[in-house]
């Protein structure tokens, strides 16, 4: 059977159905559009910035600043696809003048994109003239050109998005999760830029306002939230001619969604796969599987190592050396982490505190303990008997527990206190200088086994030197595709420094013929498949590290004294004394607290002194 042939026509589209077309790249939804003009009142200039929106962007979104501003006919150029003024003239005709982009946009597609699916309003003031103009386009369609009353800089007015659209609008969700998107937009640009004072209202009431000026922890802080001042690092690392900044949370202070980390490339929010990897690497021992860092990370790149074109919203970003800044992300965090690392959360959980509450008293006649509650005390009292002889019965030279604990007052030495009892043959107490401390044996125990395990040189990140390995009997083949295979091979001089030796056995093979010492029970074929995936997915063979660290911590929790133990007061001390040494002891390899303190004016407050 013969096809019929149709003739088709190849003619221009028009120019509001190439501007709609570009609209769906650049304008998904009210946040999308609020973002892009956020970045141009930055890109301004400006100093404060302005926002008003209605029904979560839905119906209204205004932009006000008092940048540099625009004469009228820069404000009808601005309307045109592909006009800018972010690239300086001197490289417009450069073809490498998109590498060298140093403002947050540069395509000249967002307001004639914006313009083309809702009612847009421009007013502006050139700071070079005392002449206001303001132009109005309705989806594409010129409405009004003429003089307006503005002081210098810009107002940008966007109503009715994509109204004349309907096939976007049903797609919108709601005013509240539009809403919820937006104010992250503003939250996001606002940390980037402490500099500049930021206003946010949504439908007539104030959100979010931050002044000029903040120190950039100051303002993390502020958008954030207030008790990450309290609980988290500063980050600072310099390497060749990338730096990076920012601050990093307590491993205790965490989050079950990973919504709380703010990752900046040259001031540009993103949304990067490779940073959000590196970040989850370098807390890799420190958190629980499903709990997540919270965090501000800003990365200056020089402009020619970062592409920044790669997708119109410019959330997304390449490096030219990705294992580099991969690596230095997880180098500076973990160097941060250390210097705080024996501090555990700032204050006892809240819920925790509130639980402490005193007993109400009952009636003048009655006596000061019920029935229930005088057998209770009995009880307790018991079982403090059978604890202290249980305690003389195990204890070399059969000394009571407290009488030791007497001889050692706290000082100032002893950031930890001086043990004084234990509690469910769980938890340490101890008396400090400036409070009363708790320590879960078990958690502060498996973090020293696990920093001991490192500092041998079993762990990715221990001492100088490649990895301990275990040469294998019979070398095992796995099988894998051909460009796996290529991966492994060009990664193996680096594979091998953390102990996994690998050579290539043919076109779609590869031979192991050793595996970490860590490993060695490990299954081969698991192992080097997880590896090749892993370069794959990032192109650097940090997972490896991870998986030692991973194993090593398991190790550390079962070597580790265990919930339930009975401590003499001699090894409750020496505890102690090693958690104030090692690295990291503020929190266990899962990212739970080690320890919290009670502050004298906690334990005052529990007994209504303050």
């Amino acid at each position: 059977m013969t096809m019929p042939m149709h003739t088709r026509t190849i003619r221009r589209l028009p120019e509001t159905l190439v501007n709609r077309i570009a609209a769906g790249e650049v304008v998904e939804r009210p946040a999308s559009a609020l973002k892009e003009l956020v970045e141009n009142a930055i890109d301004a200039g400006a100093t404060s910035i302005s926002v008003r929106l209605g029904e979560g962007g839905l119906a209204l979104i205004e932009v006000t600043d008092d940048g540099c501003g625009m004469r009228a006919d820069e404000i009808e150029l601005a309307l045109e696809r592909h006009a800018t003024s972010k690239l300086p003239e001197s490289l417009v005709g450069d073809t490498g003048a998109i590498e060298m982009v140093e403002t947050l946009g540069f395509r000249g597609e967002a307001l004639p994109s914006i313009a083309s699916v809702a009612r847009v309003t421009i007013e502006s003031r050139s700071r070079e003239t005392n002449e206001a103009w303001k132009r109005v386009v309705d989806h594409g369609a010129l409405v009004s050109d003429g003089p307006a009353a503005l002081p210098p800089g810009t107002r940008v007015r966007v109503e009715d998005l994509f109204a004349k659209v309907p096939a976007r609008r049903k797609f919108l969700r709601s005013a509240r999760s539009e809403w919820a998107a937006s104010l992250d937009v503003v939250r996001r640009l606002a940390m980037a830029r402490p500099d500049i004072g930021f206003v946010l209202e949504h439908d007539g009431r104030r959100a979010l306002q931050v002044q000029a000026g903040d120190t950039l922890e100051a303002r993390v802080a502020l958008l954030v939230a207030r008790e990450l001042a309290g609980n988290s690092v500063p980050v600072d690392l310099v390497r060749g001619g990338v730096e990076l900044s920012g601050v990093a949370g307590l491993p205790t202070y965490n989050r079950g969604v990973a919504d709380h980390q703010y990752l900046f490339v040259n001031g540009r929010p993103v949304k990067d796969k490779l940073l959000i990897g590196a970040v989850r690497g370098a807390y890799s021992d420190m958190l629980a599987r499903d709990r997540h860092a919270v965090l501000a990370l800003f990365l200056q790149v020089p402009p020619e190592e970062v592409d920044v074109n790669v997708h119109p919203a410019k959330t997304e970003v390449r490096f030219r050396d990705p294992a580099m800044i991969r690596g230095m992300v997880v180098t500076g965090l973990r160097q941060a982490l250390t210097t705080g690392d024996r501090r555990s959360a700032q204050t006892p959980d809240a819920g925790a505190m509130r639980a402490w509450q005193a007993e109400p008293l009952g009636s003048p006649q009655s006596s000061i303990f019920s029935a229930p509650q005088w057998e209770q005390r009995e009880r307790v009292s018991e079982a403090g008997q059978l604890w202290r002889g249980h305690d003389q019965a195990v204890m070399a030279p059969p000394v009571a527990r407290a009488e030791v604990a007497e001889q050692a007052a706290p000082t100032a030495e002893y950031p930890l206190g001086v043990a004084r009892g234990q509690v469910a043959s769980t938890y340490i107490v101890a008396e400090a200088a400036d409070g009363l401390v708790i320590v879960d044996q078990h958690a502060a125990h498996e973090r020293r086994v696990l920093e001991r395990l490192r500092a041998g040189g079993a762990g990715a990140y221990g001492a100088g030197g490649a990895a301990a390995s275990q040469a294998m009997l019979i070398p095992e083949v796995v099988e894998l595709d051909e460009p796996a295979c290529d991966r492994l091979e060009e990664a193996s001089a680096k594979l091998a420094e953390f102990g996994l030796v690998l050579e290539r056995f043919g076109p779609s093979a590869m031979l192991v013929r050793a595996l970490p010492a860590a490993l060695a029970k490990g299954d081969p074929q698991a192992l080097v498949q997880d590896v090749a995936d892993d370069l794959a997915k990032n192109g650097d063979a940090l997972l490896l590290g991870e998986r030692l660290d991973l194993v090593l911590a398991t190790m550390a929790c079962h070597g580790s004294v265990r919930a339930g133990r009975v401590l003499s007061v001699a090894e409750m001390n020496a505890l102690l004394r090693e958690m104030e040494v090692t690295p990291r002891s503020g929190q266990c390899n899962h990212g739970r607290p080690t320890w919290v303190k009670l502050a004298h004016g906690d334990i005052e407050k529990l007994f209504g002194r303050k």
